[in-house]
């Protein structure tokens, strides 16, 4: 296998999430996460349809509403932190409700162990897009 240079490693990487009400997601994203917006703008035909949030000190999150809101199960966007068990306590007591997987040990906080050490704990918006906070201790 031949390895090459992809020219893309070079630039930053913006997560794009679609949702279905952008005031809904303001709602969340804002007042539930804590989530800066850097700026708004314009969804397709929506004006003020977007919303890009810093995270890390930087643009990392755009929200854009859309038809095609929730259309996928997977884990979107992960926010590696230091104490987790002091952002899933912030965060529950903001009214984020932490998903629990069949299959899988969670704490009684939602807390899963990660496979390879660490810990995480996965949680939605009211579109169903899923997020996770882990960290390796």
């Amino acid at each position: 296998m031949r390895w090459w240079f992809m020219p893309l490693s070079e630039h930053h990487l913006r997560t794009s999430i679609a949702v279905s009400d952008i005031t809904r997601a303001v709602a969340f994203y804002e007042g539930r996460l804590g989530l800066r917006p850097l700026w708004s703008g314009p969804s397709a035909a929506i004006p003020g349809g977007s919303r890009v949030y810093a995270c890390g000190g930087g643009p990392a999150l755009n929200v854009y509403q859309s038809t095609t809101a929730g259309a996928t199960r997977a884990t979107l966007a992960t926010w590696y932190v230091d104490d987790l068990d002091g952002i899933v306590d912030e965060l529950a007591a903001a009214g984020v409700t932490f998903v629990r997987y069949d299959g899988l040990e969670h704490d009684a906080r939602g807390i899963t162990p990660r496979a390879g050490g660490g810990r995480l704990a996965w949680f939605q918006d009211p579109d169903g897009n899923t997020f996770a906070v882990e960290a390796d201790v």
